[in-house]
């Protein structure tokens, strides 16, 4: 799908909201809207005009990466360039993105538009762009692909080095830099690498706790192609593990694939999860699986849908989104495994690769 047709669906969900345009400030809504990925810049879109603003440094970047915007140098601060953008457009609904934008920056914005002679109003919009973003194109699908296979061998990589005694920054930086080699963009997000009792934090940071042998090792890790990412978690064990270990880890796998094997277009968020947190809370630990299932990914590593308790999201084909199981245990560890998986006719396919114990 090009630019111009992602434009299109967007202009007909401003029309059904009847907003006549939008102010995108996101910076993923604004890369999928204009193909733009500098790191400072606003789109304003309107039934007839595409318009970019940024600033000096990225102006010639601009006119590159998004050849059907005009550019419109935004010299200063917000207050100096924001009433000459929207004075000559004739808009009385301008929509913000309420999810992304501050408190401070819509009363700025506000006092600018009330200092304006035009009745130009800003209207709160939230999750329309996302909502697109949503479901891939086969394009989109591909980068994702990429950059999965490159965790996927990063896995690998790292189970073969390694060893009782290493810590979990150095393990960390050593998948960061393999990662880095294989062609991925700036990581994803913070790669976590958590053993032993660590392990029962579900986003803890690598620190410089030793491995100790027949303990657990979370390894939770992602890598971006065209601004596309990943995101894998494996839960490894050196040496001989315990007696909870096994328990635990079945546990956390059965959760997974069962959700895997049993999901269908047009589920909620909400179902989904209780797929595999039912399988969790037979075994006594319910308790102790205390977050969503999944998540989709795409130009941000966390985005819709949206994979726990409660949410109404429906996966439909085209969807990409992980599926995460975990099991935490204060004192002990824990154990989460995740795979990304695309919808394509009615079920899930997985994309991720990398071996998991038992499996």
């Amino acid at each position: 799908m090009s630019i111009k047709d992602r434009l299109q669906k967007l202009r007909q969900g401003l029309a059904e909201k009847k907003i006549e345009a939008i102010f995108i400030s996101q910076p993923e809504n604004r890369r999928y809207l204009s193909s733009f990925d500098g790191s400072s810049g606003y789109l304003l879109i309107t039934p007839q005009n595409t318009i970019l603003a940024t600033d000096f440094r990225y102006i010639e970047q601009a006119k590159i990466q998004a050849p059907d915007y005009e550019i419109f140098p935004a010299i200063g601060g917000i207050v100096d360039w924001f009433p000459q953008l929207v004075a000559e457009l004739n808009l009385t609904k301008l929509g913000f993105e309420a999810g992304h934008v501050t408190f401070a920056r819509y009363q700025q914005l506000s006092d600018i538009l009330n200092k304006a002679p035009s009745q130009l109003r800003l209207i709160p919009v939230d999750g329309l762009v996302e909502s697109l973003r949503a479901v891939k194109e086969p394009e989109e699908i591909e980068l994702i692909t990429k950059a999965v296979e490159i965790s996927d061998a990063a896995i690998e990589y790292i189970e073969n080095t390694v060893h009782i005694g290493m810590s979990e920054k150095e393990v960390a930086w050593e998948i960061e830099k393999f990662i880095r080699e294989r062609g991925s963009e700036t990581i994803p997000f913070d790669f976590i690498v958590a053993s032993g009792p660590n392990s029962a934090l579900p986003h803890t940071k690598p620190s410089s706790r030793t491995i100790q042998s027949g303990e657990p090792v979370v390894i939770d890790i992602g890598a971006r192609v065209g601004g596309y990412s990943s995101d894998l978690t494996r839960t490894i064990c050196l040496g001989t593990p315990d007696d909870t270990f096994p328990k635990v880890y079945d546990t956390a796998l059965r959760a997974q694939l069962t959700a895997m094997a049993t999901i269908t277009e047009g589920m909620s968020g909400g179902q989904i999860d209780n797929l595999a947190r039912k399988v969790i809370e037979q075994v006594g630990y319910g308790q102790a699986f205390g977050h969503a299932l999944g998540h989709g990914i795409g130009l941000a590593s966390h985005e819709s849908p949206r994979l726990g308790p409660n949410s109404a999201d429906k996966v439909t084909s085209g969807m990409v989104f992980t599926i995460e199981p975990g099991i935490y245990l204060v004192g002990w560890g824990g154990v989460r495994i995740e795979d990304a998986v695309v919808m394509e006719n009615g079920k899930v396919r997985a994309i991720s690769k990398a071996k998991k114990m038992g499996a």
